[in-house]
Formats: C-alpha cells, structure tokens, sequence
C-alpha cells in the first residue's frame, strides 16, 4: 500500500446508488401501527423500520392514492 495517493490520479466517478440513499427524518406514528410492523418484522426477518421504507416505496412506485372520507 502507498503511504500517499494522488487524488487526481484516482478515477472519480458518480455514486450509481446516490439517488436511492436515504435521510433521517422524524415521524409521529400511533402505537398501532408500530406495533403491527413491528410484528410483522418479527415473522419476515426484516427490521420493522424497513418495512415501512419497503411500504412507502411501493406506495410511491405504484403511484398509490389515499381514499379519505371524513364524516
């Protein structure tokens, strides 16, 4: 291993996986629905924080619409 590279000499290149990175955010969510992915982590393996990211983002690639009706 070199004590020192060359910067330039490296070959930059964009992060093919930059626009799929994630951010921290802070969401309030009820206990119920904590729970039920929390469950549902415990029987598929997943950690439940990533079952809601695969949640959301299924609702996002299939452009899903909420249907609300307030009484």
């Amino acid at each position: 291993m070199l004590e020192e590279y060359d910067i330039d000499k490296l070959n930059p290149r964009p992060n093919p996986y930059a626009k799929e990175m994630k951010k921290q955010v802070t969401i309030n969510l009820s206990v119920s629905v904590i729970e039920y992915f929390k469950k549902e982590a415990v029987s598929s393996g997943i950690p439940y924080q990533t079952l809601i990211n695969l949640y959301l983002t299924d609702c996002v690639k299939e452009k899903r619409k909420l249907a609300l009706q307030w009484n």
